[in-house]
């Protein structure tokens, strides 16, 4: 088993105990199993998942970091939702800005990663409003 904590600025999203997560980070997805060894890693806009007693739960997260020691996965990041607290029409009104403002791109490479970003997480918010 696995204690999972999931933390936002606002808020403590989630803390209880899991059979497995699996986590979107900057090198990719990870699965996490009870005994992982340990690991740090910067997190990326998607869906994070975990599973409980045979039922699956996900949520969206954006931004922070993944601690995983001793069998304790802490997630500190910048947003995190579940598919009932997602505003569908702000996420495609926000998916579109961000397609528009990137494909006219003329800033820094910089504000382009901000833009893209903006850009999955958006994409990652309508994925899981949809139930895909």
């Amino acid at each position: 088993m696995l204690n999972l904590e999931i933390v936002t600025p606002e808020k403590r999203v989630f803390s209880e105990t899991v059979d497995a997560v699996t986590i979107p980070t900057l090198s990719g997805e990870v699965g996490i199993l009870t005994n992982h060894a340990p690991l740090i890693s910067a997190l990326k806009s998607g869906i994070l998942s975990y599973n409980r007693g045979g039922a699956t739960e996900r949520m969206v997260i954006s931004g922070g970091f993944l601690e995983v020691s001793a069998n304790k996965v802490s997630v500190l990041a910048d947003m995190a939702e579940r598919a009932d607290e997602i505003d569908v029409e702000a996420a495609r009104i926000e998916r579109e800005s961000a397609e528009k403002s990137l494909g006219a791109w003329k800033g820094s490479e910089d504000e382009f990663e901000v833009e893209k970003e903006r850009l999955e997480r958006a994409q990652a918010r309508l994925q899981l409003a949809s139930g895909r």
